[in-house]
């Protein structure tokens, strides 16, 4: 059996790592499909990453927007399109499954130009809402698009059950992401140190902010906020931002924060932390400041609290440990206050389940009719 795994920037394989595995161990055809972020040398060129921990790239295919203008976001979505559509067309007769995940613009893309050849799809994180970006657009398209839906929890469940008419192949597996954390192999915190120069002995602040691709006029304001908030933080704690993603206005946050990392000296900037990394990042910090889905998903298998700011991840569901505000100085130092004055998080993790990967490739070995 044939699987094609679309693999389109560092976050989503990172994901992907606990199905690969189990894919390898079930001894079945793994071809792994890179395009996006991970041929961008801004972003860290993370194709390497993937070569280097062994990963053999099947495909790579180059779909990089010029710039993060919605003009070139959009054509971005036609030439991937486009690229797809010949690549498809070449492989259309050895596709068993295609698995995609998330909600980016170029997943979508790729997925969008198989559909004319009638390949089977496998989606992976379908059924969550996120208001305040544009990808929850392209999420829900990517399950109307999709034969096998793999989603977190029951109510994302039943959201794709209202989105596709039927409850037909909807599986709620948990979160691949946090499948055997407590066994994930993370770095001392002198080994975090002499991999990425940080040190994570001191009081540290995980940070991670992206663009409210729904309201990119608002993306302005929110950038004047976090030039205030960041040095009154920084008088506590040490910040480390992971870089965003390419999306629409992801230059001016990226300049915002190289220009306060050249000012600052306890304000660290990270390109790709990559799993054991990000994990690493998570288990020393103090709490985690930003508006990722990483926060939300990951952070209490950590015993984290996350103080998730504005409205990119309205919608999604989150657990005790998220704390929402909006892109408000006072809110936000006030959170950050009443975080550090309480004991760590202990009220487990909504998205967790058992054996979420060995699940997913069952499923898919018994609907494809594998021995």
């Amino acid at each position: 059996m044939a699987l094609y795994l679309l693999t389109s920037s560092r976050a989503d394989f990172g994901i992907y790592q606990p199905l690969i595995k189990e894919i390898l161990k079930e001894s079945l055809e793994l071809r792994l499909i890179v395009f996006g972020t991970h041929l961008s040398k801004k972003h860290g060129y993370t194709i390497t990453d993937i070569e280097r921990i062994g990963s053999p790239v099947y495909k790579s295919i180059s779909t990089l927007p010029s710039d993060d203008s919605a003009l070139a976001v959009s054509a971005s979505v036609g030439e991937t399109i486009k690229s797809f559509s010949n690549f498809w067309n070449e492989e259309q007769h050895e596709v068993d499954c295609i698995i995609c995940l998330g909600d980016r613009y170029e997943m979508y893309a790729a997925v969008a130009a198989s559909i004319p050849f009638n390949l089977k799809v496998a989606h992976l994180h379908g059924g969550e809402t996120t208001l305040g970006a544009i990808d929850n657009k392209y999420r829900h398209s990517l399950t109307v698009f999709s034969d096998f839906h793999f989603c977190a929890t029951d109510v994302f469940a039943d959201r794709i059950k209202s989105i596709i008419g039927s409850g037909e192949n909807v599986f709620n597996v948990g979160a691949l992401s946090i499948e055997n954390i407590e066994k994930e192999d993370v770095f001392t915190v002198s080994e975090l140190e002499k991999e990425f120069e940080i040190d994570f002995s001191k009081p540290t602040i995980l940070t991670t902010f992206h663009p409210e691709t729904v309201s990119p006029k608002q993306n302005k304001k929110h950038i004047e906020v976090l030039r205030e908030v960041i040095p009154v933080l920084l008088q506590k704690q040490q910040l480390v931002i992971t870089l965003p993603n390419a999306d629409t206005s992801s230059e001016a946050y990226r300049t915002l924060f190289w220009n306060l990392a050249e000012k600052y000296e306890n304000l660290k900037l990270v390109e790709h932390f990559g799993r054991k990394g990000y994990f690493s990042a998570l288990k020393y910090c103090s709490f985690v400041f930003g508006n990722s889905s990483s926060g939300i998903i990951e952070a209490a298998s950590f015993n984290k609290y996350v103080i998730n700011v504005g409205v990119r991840q309205e919608g999604r569901l989150t657990g005790k440990n998220v704390f929402d505000c909006e892109f408000d100085s006072d809110q936000i130092l006030k959170l950050v206050e009443n975080i550090e004055k309480m004991s760590a998080f202990s009220g487990g993790n909504i998205y967790q389940k058992e054996g979420t990967a060995k699940v997913i490739v069952n499923e898919l070995k018994n609907k494809l009719d594998v021995e």
